[in-house]
């Protein structure tokens, strides 16, 4: 680790993958298991998306419904299942200054590395949907202010993400991107932008990180994380692709198992009990409690 990140802090692993990696890939890990494989396969970075909490922990579209502790719980439990640093989806914040520093206070604590909050309404929308409506300038401004305010942990990643450019065009977010920074953002989320023009214009415009969100079936194109790195990004989100061949394969399982009677069919595609225990290092656990009463019979 550099000198500069010398304090061993969620926040300054965070900003040492970053700076290791150009451009950082980020994966959304939809439980603490799927923290562990991404870990393992070798990612540097994780990601807890809200409507993930809102999808898979509730069952509920991703409407602004779930609460900070609802976030906290997963935060909780993906962070203890791996050293890798966590960027969490906080959605608005879930109140004014108030809220909003007890909110950061909270997910500091509950040990994740950096945060995004966003300049949507409090009746939020999914990025990628229509109708969604951004707060003015200077709200979203005192936002960052206040969740930059409350970091306890100065190394703490604190980023601000627009959903302007959908609304309001790129002038205008790029305008909001460079107050947001103003105010106390680390980092830039453009959400829902389209070109590679706009992710240089972004580059151009602020002089922090920047992230581009490759969610599938939204309005960006799947871009290449090398060419996105050729255009100035810093950071690339993958937030539900896992959780999406997740449920595609549980689905057709389903299916399967009521026109056909067994899962015959499906093993070869499956996950195998000795790779789950791999990953999970069941063996060395077992082999501890074959230790331990292995002691307790001789004494």
């Amino acid at each position: 680790m550099s000198d500069t990140y010398t304090n061993i802090t969620p926040g300054n692993r965070f900003r040492k993958a970053l700076e290791d990696n150009a451009p950082l890939q980020i994966v959304g890990a939809i439980n603490a298991y799927t923290a562990v494989m991404a870990e393992k396969i070798g990612h540097k970075c994780l990601y807890l998306s809200g409507g993930g909490v809102a999808n898979a922990s509730y069952g509920i579209p991703d409407l602004g419904m779930t609460s900070l502790n609802d976030v906290l719980e997963d935060v909780r439990r993906v962070g203890s299942a791996t050293s890798l640093p966590l960027l969490v989806d906080i959605d608005t914040g879930w109140g004014g200054a108030f809220n909003i520093a007890k909110t950061i206070k909270n997910v500091i604590s509950s040990g994740a590395a950096a945060a995004h909050i966003e300049d949507q309404v409090a009746q939020k929308r999914c990025g990628h949907r229509p109708n969604k409506e951004c707060v003015s300038k200077e709200e979203m401004c005192d936002r960052i202010k206040a969740a930059a305010d409350a970091k306890v942990d100065s190394s703490f990643f604190l980023m601000a993400r627009t959903d302007a450019f959908a609304t309001e065009g790129l002038n205008s977010a790029i305008e909001r991107a460079q107050s947001y920074v103003e105010a106390g953002a680390d980092g830039i989320f453009a959400e829902a932008v389209t070109e590679q023009s706009h992710y240089e214009a972004f580059r151009e415009a602020v002089d922090v990180p920047i992230l581009a969100n490759m969610t599938e079936f939204g309005k960006t194109p799947l871009y290449n994380r090398d060419d996105l790195g050729r255009w100035g990004v810093d950071m690339v989100l993958y937030p539900l692709s896992a959780f999406r061949v997740m449920n595609k394969a549980a689905e057709n399982l389903y299916r399967v198992l009521l026109a056909e009677g067994d899962q015959s069919r499906l093993v070869e595609e499956m996950q195998t009990r000795e790779e789950l225990y791999d990953y999970l290092d069941y063996h060395s656990y077992e082999q501890k409690l074959d230790d331990l009463f292995s002691k307790e019979d001789g004494s």
